[in-house]
């Protein structure tokens, strides 16, 4: 059934130096050869072990054929060739002395080409046969023996021994058979005239011609010759040429002349009167010729395609009115026209091609061809000028489509490749394929940020879970590698985790606080927000995010002085503090000083001092911004010695928020008066309770501070004196500072600055059941502050 090349069977090492070297196999010709008409399935031969592929290596290397009409087809499984359809040698090949089919075999990873060729062995399945079921033969009673009649030819479509070998004819003593081969080799068979013919004994005959084929078994076919005696006509039509040669091109519109055969016959009247028609013809030759029957001119009765056949030979007879025919040869050679345009046949094509492809990377696999001959019939390629990609000869009519250049998807994500084909003809005749290749993602390239950095403000007090912004990256990626994800880079703020702080939806980026923020404690947050892509291996980016905590007006003020007296009996609590000041302050002296802050910031901080309420109410002013309590007149002898001030401190925040301040302001001018007004203090801090202790003590702090500033005193004036030894020494009254002038002291700007360093709190207890802070300076000191 099947056989592999002649030299493949005397060299059986040959088989293993092609598995050894089975990358130069595309040069070689693997051949078969089988019979014609095997059924569908029939097994050609091991295809896959002819080319040194074991039955592992099938599935990847993916065997297969590319074949324009499908006969044959390969086993995935075991690697066979199989005939895939019924076989007729005589349809595919004609009257072709071989008949072989020939196609190629493509096995990938790697790509190689193997040239297959299956001869189709002819088996006798055609009997010789005769165009014409009668012939039939006018022959003269006087025509002399050993006259000879051309018969037909009978065609036998197979070929070898399986065609036409010889004739026979039934045997009568009128008439006998000879075979005269003529210069195509072909056996023209002959019938003799053994003697003379009386018309009035047997006017006709019939006899049987066979033809037989040589096959085994043979074959036959046989045609009834009628021949009719007529009376005398002693000569037959003859051509002017035994062999007529013309030349036409192919393709010629239908009704173009070809030729003319002209035949003459020297009889006279109907004997003489010449007709034409054709003689041992092909069956396909009336299909694309027509005789003229009186004219002799051949015409093209079809379409000419030099593709299918570029020559015709066929034989014409000549025949008188009398029956006589004249025989010539008639040969028709057909030129070939560039009428056809050439072919891209498509044989791999593997999309989609990595971005990443290295250079030179076989992308598709061309198979072009022209079935116009000679310079019409070759043919170049050539691709777009823009497209990375570029055409690699292989192979004589192969190409192979490379890439020429790296490939980026991101700035062109699909080609549609046209390849054009164009054949040495005039004028050239081209034709194109469009290569659909699409570019694979790679994931080369990481998220990217809107925008370089982002910032959000949100205002403190916030809600949990309030969004504070959305940041946003995109992936010039595709699919998956363009997926992207968000979390935070880990951090710490005041010990705590930043992840307790904010979070970050991993699928949108949208950023929320997961707590609700003090302005106090925490003003801004430095957080580092990361995308990822989903390829593999991953890319990312950071982005910087700075939150600013907004301040809201979420804290009155808080004052610092004076000092926060401890609750009443009544329960009430405030602030409250006692200040001295001496009777002859003159209007604008600085009396004390309301210090207060406020924990929020920018406006809501700024702070604004008013006096609400006062015992003497023109007696005393504050400064708005400074909260300095001045005098605003000279205290007058009526005015009480015990002043209260009621002093509100108001921040700029909407709404305000607000705090007071009481001072006990305590206006005297000696020590006798000030320990006068603390002592009726101290009786109406603690009434019915004897105060005796409270004022013992604070008649020895008192001359303890005395004396310490008397020293001090001293020590000064000895200063002063040294400097300034011609001025006159003043004399200090004796326990009493009313009544000194200011223009006695000297440096009194150090004075002032000692005194405002030294201020005293007394805390007098009347027992342990209720207790009352006083704030207070020394009355010996608050002359001096003033000045």
């Amino acid at each position: 059934m099947f056989a592999i090349e002649e030299r493949a069977q005397r060299r059986p090492l040959v088989a293993a130096l092609l598995l050894c070297v089975w990358c130069r196999a595309a040069a070689e010709r693997v051949r078969y050869s089988i019979a014609e008409e095997l059924g569908r399935g029939s097994l050609v031969g091991p295809l896959a072990r002819d080319l040194g592929l074991s039955a592992d290596e099938l599935p990847a290397r993916k065997l297969r054929l590319s074949e324009e009409k499908q006969y044959f087809t390969v086993s995935e499984e075991n690697g066979n060739l199989y005939v895939n359809e019924r076989l007729d040698r005589e349809e595919m090949c004609g009257e072709s002395a071989s008949c072989s089919v020939s196609f190629e075999a493509l096995v990938h990873n790697p790509l190689n080409v193997f040239h297959i060729e299956v001869a189709i062995e002819d088996v006798n399945d055609n009997a010789p046969a005769f165009r014409k079921g009668v012939l039939e033969l006018e022959i003269g009673e006087w025509t002399l023996p050993g006259a000879r009649f051309p018969l037909e030819t009978a065609r036998d479509a197979d070929a070898g021994r399986n065609s036409l070998l010889t004739y026979q004819l039934t045997s009568n003593p009128s008439f006998s058979l000879a075979l005269n081969e003529n210069p195509g080799g072909k056996r023209q068979p002959e019938l003799v005239l053994e003697r003379a013919l009386d018309r009035e004994k047997q006017s006709s005959f019939e006899l049987v011609l066979m033809a037989v084929d040589g096959g085994d078994p043979t074959r036959s076919g046989t045609v009834q010759i009628r021949i009719n005696v007529t009376d005398l006509n002693d000569n037959q039509p003859v051509f002017s040429k035994s062999v007529y040669e013309a030349r036409v091109a192919e393709n010629l519109p239908v009704g173009s002349l070809v030729l003319r055969v002209w035949a003459t016959d020297a009889d006279m009247g109907s004997n003489g009167r010449v007709s034409y028609s054709f003689g041992n013809v092909p069956d396909d030759v009336p299909l694309f010729f027509v005789v003229d029957s009186e004219s002799g001119e051949i015409r093209i009765a079809g379409l000419l395609d030099f593709e299918e056949k570029n020559k015709y030979s066929f034989g014409m007879e000549a025949r008188d009115g009398g029956g006589l025919i004249g025989h010539c040869e008639v040969q028709i050679d057909i030129t070939d026209e560039n009428d056809n345009v050439p072919e891209i046949t498509i044989l791999s094509l593997s999309s989609p091609v990595p971005e990443d492809a290295a250079i030179g990377t076989v992308v598709a696999l061309l198979k072009v061809r022209d079935r116009d001959s000679g310079e019409n019939g070759q043919v170049r390629c050539s691709l777009d000028r823009d497209v990375p990609f570029r055409l690699q000869s292989s192979h004589g009519s192969y190409y192979s489509v490379v890439t020429a250049r790296e490939l980026d998807r991101e700035q062109v994500s699909e080609y549609n490749v046209t390849v054009r084909a164009a054949d040495g003809g005039s004028p050239a005749l081209q034709s194109s394929a469009v290569l659909a290749l699409r570019v694979l993602d790679v994931n080369d390239n990481a998220p990217v940020f809107a925008q370089e950095r982002y910032s959000a403000r949100l205002a403190e007090n916030n809600a949990a879970g309030a969004l504070v912004l959305t940041v946003r990256a995109t992936d010039a990626d595709w699919g998956q590698n363009a997926r992207v994800r968000y979390r935070l880079w880990e951090g710490r703020v005041r010990g705590a985790p930043l992840s307790s702080y904010v979070s970050v939806q991993a699928e949108t980026g949208a950023l929320y606080a997961l707590r609700s923020f003090d302005y106090e404690e925490v003003r801004e947050l430095e957080l580092w927000v990361r995308a990822e892509d989903g390829g593999a291996p991953a890319l990312s980016s950071n982005v910087s995010v700075r939150l600013l905590i907004v301040d809201e007006n979420d804290n009155a003020p808080q004052v610092l002085y004076p000092p926060a007296a401890p609750p009443a009996a009544s329960g009430k609590g405030g602030w409250s503090g006692v200040e001295l000041a001496p009777r002859s302050s003159e209007p604008g002296a600085l009396v004390a000083k309301v210090v207060a802050v406020d924990a929020d910031a920018g406006q809501n901080a700024w702070l604004s001092y008013e006096l609400a309420k006062a015992t003497e109410p023109g007696l005393f002013r504050v400064g708005l911004h400074s909260g300095e309590v001045r005098t605003a007149r000279f205290p007058l002898a009526r005015d009480a010695a015990r002043q209260s001030l009621v002093v509100v401190v108001k921040d700029h925040g909407r709404p305000a928020l607000s705090a007071t301040a009481t001072l006990s302001v305590l206006l005297a001018e000696s020590v006798a008066e000030l320990l006068a007004e603390l002592g009726s203090a101290a009786e109406a801090a603690a009434p019915g309770e004897p105060a005796g202790s409270l004022t013992r003590w604070l008649v020895l702090a008192v001359a303890a501070v005395s004396c310490l500033f008397v020293a001090f005193l001293l020590l000064l004036l000895a200063l002063r004196l040294r400097r300034w030894r011609r001025e006159q020494l003043l004399a200090a009254d004796s326990g009493v500072l009313r009544g000194v002038p200011v223009s006695h002291f000297v440096g009194i700007d150090g004075v002032r600055a000692f005194l405002q360093s030294y201020s005293h709190e007394v805390s007098l207890t009347a027992d342990s059941r209720k207790s009352q802070l006083l704030s207070w300076r020394t009355a010996v000191f608050l002359p001096f502050e003033n000045f």
